[in-house]
């Protein structure tokens, strides 16, 4: 008998066979880990903020751990409540700072807040002064960047405050590159002898400099610890040379149907394309909803058996158009949208961004499988 039990696992089984796939290997994050590593030369963090950039904090974090990684970063203070199950016997900083209300928290779980501003400081000496005990910090000061950081002036001040580290333990100061990517921008330069100057406040204090560019950049931006992020998963920390980082991701979607189009029919929203020949055009359920961004209308291409296919008319949410008049693809068949010969900073480059937010955007309608999971 049919039953709504047998329809619901019927549906599931036909999801499962007609979804997008993202393949995730995690032998090559930790590879890449490594390499980034021996090239530092000592102390590498993993940053694995934003869901380890979209891919699995709960997976990236652990394999990293296991490959030697005993520093952690994150933007804010629940992804690091999230993952301190699975990095024990580690550092956990959180990028953003501290907030009045976290500090117990930042306490219990072993937490060490990367404090940019005096009032930062100020809550969490105060903290540790409630407590009795000494606290773990990290100090940033704003080299450029404008964000976070303590800014020349806020040194300043702390000169004179001979009591401001009073019940903290500095564990690194640090600072955040802001054209690492672009070897010869001046900013560079000038953000070395900026943090140079910054760090003679603090002269028995380990530093923390390079990001994934910035360890490409020369031995002067070397430091205590290192923190690549992006480069870890795959994106290229040197734009314009070959990547040499391995790629960790792959996306791959079925062909729900193929349709046959005259020339001069246009396709999609906005009759945004329209057919120079008799075309056949391939639609997959993949749409901006999952993080394959409107800005590659037009522009992406992806592969059927290594031949190149292109984009055509609009990304709309939840479908994706291709043309494959010169392929033998049919219904069923699957399109590869982010591969070896098209990874994540190819495909930044058709959308106008980075390929930060290409990851980050990786949607949770996926089927995610991942590969080299402890």
């Amino acid at each position: 008998m049919f039953t709504k039990r047998s329809a619901f696992f019927l549906c599931l089984f036909w999801h499962d066979l007609m979804s997008a796939v993202l393949e995730i290997d995690l032998d090559a994050i930790a590879d890449n880990w490594r390499d980034l590593a021996t090239r530092h030369g000592g102390p590498t963090a993993g940053v694995i903020k934003a869901d380890g950039y979209g891919l699995g904090a709960l997976k990236v974090a652990p394999k990293l751990w296991a490959a030697g990684c005993r520093h952690f970063f994150v933007a804010h203070l629940s992804e690091a409540v999230a993952v301190r199950g699975v990095i024990p016997d580690s550092m956990l900083a959180v990028l953003n700072g501290i907030l009045p209300g976290e500090e117990s928290a930042f306490a219990a779980y072993g937490i060490v807040p990367v404090v940019g501003s005096l009032a930062e400081l100020a809550l969490w000496r105060a903290y540790a002064a409630l407590s009795k005990c000494v606290l773990p910090v990290i100090v940033h000061v704003d080299t450029g960047m404008a964000r976070l950081g303590l800014s020349p002036a806020e040194l300043t001040r702390l000169r004179g405050d001979e009591a401001a580290f009073d019940g903290l333990d500095v564990l690194y100061v640090m600072t955040h590159l802001v054209s690492a990517d672009r070897a010869g921008d001046p900013m560079n330069g000038f953000q070395v002898v900026r943090f140079n100057d910054a760090c003679r406040q603090f002269p028995r204090v380990p530093r923390s400099f390079a990001n994934s560019s910035g360890l490409f950049l020369g031995p002067v931006f070397g430091s205590d610890l290192a923190r690549p992020g992006a480069a870890s998963y795959g994106v290229n920390p040197v734009p314009g040379q070959a990547n040499p980082m391995r790629p960790v991701v792959r996306l791959s979607a079925p062909i729900l149907q193929v349709r046959e189009i005259e020339a001069g029919e246009t396709v999609g929203y906005e009759g945004a394309w329209t057919a120079a020949r008799r075309s056949r055009i391939a639609t997959l359920g993949v749409g901006y909803a999952d993080g394959y961004l409107r800005a590659l209308s037009n522009k992406a291409i992806a592969y059927f058996n290594g031949e190149p296919v292109p984009l055509v008319g609009r990304v709309s949410m939840d479908l994706t158009t291709f043309d494959v008049t010169d392929v033998p693809a049919g219904v069923g068949d699957w399109l590869e949208l982010i591969n070896g010969l098209h990874g994540v900073d190819e495909l930044a480059l058709a959308a106008g961004t980075n390929g930060y937010e290409i990851l980050t955007s990786l949607g949770r309608r996926y089927q995610r499988r991942y590969s080299g999971v402890l």
